[in-house]
């Protein structure tokens, strides 16, 4: 297991890293494509963090 495998960023860094809007991941969040605790986090100062494995996972049609 590697380090970037751990590796969560905020949903602004996500989308320049993919080029999804901000919109768009917040979206996938809302409509429950991707999960709580599995694609993303609530830190406990309120902030949204994308668990980047998981998302270009489901990005990639590969699993989560």
């Amino acid at each position: 297991m590697t380090h970037s495998e751990h590796i969560k960023v905020t949903v602004k860094k996500f989308a320049e890293l993919t080029g999804l809007t901000e919109n768009a991941i917040r979206q996938y969040m809302k409509k429950g494509q991707w999960k709580y605790k599995i694609h993303w986090y609530k830190a406990p100062n309120g902030r949204i963090f994308i668990n980047t494995k998981a998302a270009y996972a489901w990005i990639e049609g590969t699993g989560a």
